[in-house]
């Protein structure tokens, strides 16, 4: 079953790619039903590299809307992150919408 079927799920940061505004650890739920929107922090899958997944920032819709939409994302920490400027767009799987540890708080 893919990790897209759940409506909602926990998920861990893992890296520095979105330093400050996330850290590593950091436990996030995202939602798999949610539509991303410019800003938004997203899951994401990289055609490049099919079997990682990466949270990154929504940056704008590459193509049309729908179900495997592809984005331009980037990390919030431009120094330690890899992400559109060398992978170009990626998919977005889902939308981080709550950090439930170590800092309660909505994040979108």
């Amino acid at each position: 079953m893919g990790i897209d079927r759940w409506p909602l799920r926990r998920l861990r940061v893992r890296g520095p790619s979105m330093a400050p505004t996330l850290r590593d650890g950091d436990v996030l739920l995202v939602s798999f039903r949610r539509e991303p929107a410019p800003g938004a922090i997203v899951l994401v899958r990289w055609a490049a590299r099919p079997d990682q997944l990466s949270v990154k920032r929504a940056v704008e819709r590459v193509g049309q809307q729908g179900v495997g939409q592809q984005w331009h994302v980037l990390g919030d920490n431009q120094f330690a992150s890899t992400d559109s400027r060398e992978l170009g767009p990626a998919q977005v799987l889902g939308v981080a919408t709550f950090r439930l540890w170590p800092r309660p708080g909505r994040l979108t």
